[in-house]
C-alpha cells in the first residue's frame, strides 16, 4: 500500500486514475486541488481532500506528509510556476518520486505532416510553458517520470504503446483511459521509467492529425 498525492485532482486523467487505484489497489489517495468541493469523495477511508494551488510551495509540502509517491496531473499557462513549487517542495520532504504529465511536441519529437500541424495547433502559448515545466522536473534530482501523451480522446479503449525522449513519436492520438492506465502501472511499480520522459500513443493512428480532426 502506498499513499499517493494527486495534484490536479479533478482532471479528467486524474478521475480515471482515482477510480482505477480505488478499484485495483488499497492505496491511500490525497487530491489536492482548487475549490474541493467539485469533487466527489467514494471511499473516504481511503480518500483526502485537500483546497489548495498547486504554484504554492508552502500548500503543497504540507500536503506531503506522509506521501510516498506524487502524479501531477498539472495544466494551464502557469504550469512552469506549478513545476518550480512542486520540485520546490518535494525536495523539502523525503519524497522522491514523481509523476508529471507534460504533452507532445515539447522537444521538436514529432515527426512529418503530424508534427507541423501539432507545432500549428500547440505553438504560441502551450507547448513553451509546457516544455519549461518539463525542463523544471528533468533538472531536478528527483525520481520524475515524465508522460507525453498523443492528442487525447474519450474512447473507451485501453490500448498504447511508448517510446522514449530522443525517439520520434509514433502515432496521432491515445485515450485518457490509456494514459490513466499508464500512470497506475508507474504508482503500482514505482521503479519503472526512472528519469524517462515518456511518450504516449495509440498503436497504428499515424496520420497527418488525429481521427477527429
Amino acid at each position: 500500500m502506498a499513499n499517493v498525492l494527486i495534484l490536479g485532482a479533478n482532471g479528467q486523467i486524474a478521475r480515471l486514475v482515482e477510480k482505477q487505484l480505488l478499484n485495483e489497489t488499497d492505496h491511500h489517495l490525497t487530491l489536492f486541488l482548487r475549490n474541493a468541493g467539485r469533487l466527489t469523495i467514494t471511499d473516504p477511508t481511503r480518500e483526502t481532500v485537500i483546497d489548495g494551488d498547486a504554484a504554492n510551495k508552502q500548500a503543497i509540502i504540507k500536503a506531503l506528509d506522509g506521501i510516498d509517491i506524487v502524479y501531477a496531473n498539472l495544466s494551464g499557462k502557469n504550469i512552469e510556476d506549478e513545476a518550480k513549487a512542486v520540485v520546490g517542495a518535494i525536495d523539502r520532504t523525503v519524497v522522491q518520486r514523481l509523476i508529471w504529465i507534460s504533452t507532445l511536441g515539447i522537444y521538436d519529437e514529432v515527426p512529418g505532416n503530424f508534427g507541423k500541424w501539432n507545432h500549428q495547433q500547440l505553438d504560441g502559448g502551450y507547448l513553451e510553458p509546457y516544455a519549461a515545466a518539463a525542463k523544471v522536473v528533468e533538472d531536478s534530482d528527483l525520481d520524475y517520470t515524465i508522460i507525453r501523451p498523443a492528442w487525447l480522446s474519450n474512447k473507451n479503449i485501453v490500448s498504447y504503446e511508448t517510446t522514449q525522449k530522443g525517439e520520434p513519436f509514433k502515432g496521432t492520438e491515445v485515450s485518457r483511459k490509456s494514459i490513466a492506465d499508464f500512470v497506475v502501472k508507474l504508482i503500482n511499480d514505482p521503479s519503472l521509467e526512472i528519469d524517462h520522459s515518456v511518450g504516449v500513443n495509440q498503436p497504428n493512428t499515424d496520420g497527418d492529425k488525429p481521427s477527429w480532426k
